[in-house]
């Protein structure tokens, strides 16, 4: 396996690839001055947030007419801030929210995520406390923020504490049912939590406070068994619906790789699909389809490793036995000694967070031959610093790369692209000639992570 991973990158660095072709080349980092940014990327609006590593993720809401963003932030200041959009080119923090006694708690915000229900917009932000301090078995506050940019108004606290140290990513969803429904990464499982029934609770003070842990709990999605597995849980997922099949589908990273389940009954989830023994995956971090569930673009959290792109038709179709993909059909990478980290799909477009490379956009219309189209470095810090590394963690390994852009997020209606850096904070950017995306421009079923609230997901086209 390991010298089939070393073929694989020695054709990956000898390929000559689409964007040389094209003459848009992702640039070694860091940058030269004056050579931050493509071309066709501009910077709209950059907000420093505070201490360098206490910014986490970003959220932006789709709504044209609601023009917020959401950075949650973490170690020194816990909590998240509100930024508002309405002036893209003068973005502004309106409201900082930070827990109760903030010196007393040791871990921070990680994700975050909104949804609507009867007519109210809610924020979720996932909380990952250590058992140090207090609130450990809080995995997740929720937020009243219809009445932005007014007020916003905590709702409750969703509690585990069989598994305490809270929630390191979440996902709102839509299910077919209509129920906005919360996917938590919470001990071996991603726990499905039933929000709709969680805001619609009696909401005194002492309810929110000790609110039956279990009473919106109504599913839970295992992390299929293998051999020699190198974790036992998920650490990301994201969750769509298939026109195709009138599926909704779980796509989760973990265990020792990846894995697809039908999660159409929440109470009966059944495996369609996995992706174990590819040569140099030994574990899936961030794991996201394209819009009609065909291919899918897999991370693996360690230094020099690409984004893999990985065809899930032989699986979904019973072309293998096992159900089992074992390779990837293509990869790509913003700068070889560096780590991409989470990416937004927006057909055949990728958006990137790759931490010390900031913002990639890369091109996947032939998903073999992906190709970069754009880029921006908001960090502005020492690329590759193991120095610092070692300084800081004691570790000559991989922890230096771990700075710089840690979320993105894309509004469809207008194509604004939002990145969380975790030193330089919050960044609003546009990318020449994207300026907006629905699924049905490309013969795409219009599914992205954005969700359809209130809206039947029956009435999504099929793919053209």
């Amino acid at each position: 396996m390991r010298i089939r991973f070393l073929l694989f990158l020695a054709l990956l660095l000898l390929a000559p690839s689409a964007s040389a072709q094209l003459g848009i080349v992702q640039p070694e980092h860091p940058q030269k001055p004056g050579e931050r940014g493509s071309a066709n990327m501009h910077v709209l609006s950059h907000i420093p947030l505070g201490a360098a590593g206490s910014v986490s993720d970003v959220e932006i809401e789709q709504d044209m007419d609601r023009p917020y963003a959401y950075v949650a932030r973490r170690n020194a200041e816990i909590g998240f801030d509100v930024i508002d959009l309405s002036d893209p080119d003068n973005a502004r923090v309106i409201h900082r929210w930070r827990i109760e006694d903030e010196e007393l708690h040791v871990g921070g915000a990680m994700d975050g995520r909104y949804f609507k229900h009867d007519g109210r917009y809610y924020y979720v932000q996932s909380m990952q406390l250590r058992q140090s301090g207090p609130n450990s078995e809080v995995g997740a506050i929720v937020f009243d923020v219809t009445d932005l940019p007014s007020q916003m108004t905590e709702v409750g606290r969703v509690r585990q504490s069989e598994t305490p140290g809270g929630f390191h990513n979440i996902f709102m969803y839509q299910h077919s049912s209509g129920q906005p429904m919360l996917m938590a990464t919470s001990g071996g499982f991603a726990k499905v939590f039933d929000m709709g029934l969680f805001v619609d609770g009696d909401q005194t003070e002492m309810e929110s406070v000790l609110r039956n842990e279990n009473r919106e709990l109504v599913g839970q999605i295992p992390v299929a068994e293998s051999e020699g597995m190198w974790s036992r849980g998920y650490h990301d997922f994201y969750v769509a619906y298939h026109p195709e099949s009138g599926q909704d589908r779980f796509y989760g990273g973990g265990g020792s790789g990846y894995y697809v389940y039908n999660i159409t009954d929440l109470g009966n989830p059944e495996l369609l699909a996995t992706i174990l023994g590819v040569p140099g995956v030994a574990w899936g971090h961030t794991f996201t389809p394209t819009p009609d569930g065909n291919f899918a673009i897999g991370e693996t959290e360690f230094q020099y490793q690409p984004l893999r792109i990985f065809d899930l038709r032989p699986a979904l179709n019973g072309e293998v036995e096992d159900k089992n993909i074992d390779h990837a059909v293509g990869a790509w990478h913003a700068d070889w000694k560096s780590l991409a980290h989470n990416h937004e799909v927006r057909w055949p477009y990728v958006f990137v967070s790759g931490y010390q490379t900031g913002l990639s956009v890369f091109n996947m219309v032939d998903p073999t031959s992906p190709y970069t189209v754009g880029y921006y470095d908001t960090f502005n810090g020492i690329h590759n610093d193991r120095g610092a590394a070692m300084e800081r963690l004691g570790s000559p390994y991989t922890w230096n790369v771990y700075d710089g852009a840690w979320g993105v997020d894309v509004r469809n209606a207008d194509g604004l692209v939002v990145v969380s850096d975790m030193t330089t904070g919050f960044w609003a950017i546009k990318m020449e000639g994207f300026n907006g995306w629905n699924g049905e421009d490309w013969g795409m079923p219009n599914v992205s992570s954005a969700q359809h609230w209130g809206t039947s997901l029956s009435t999504v086209p099929k793919n053209n």
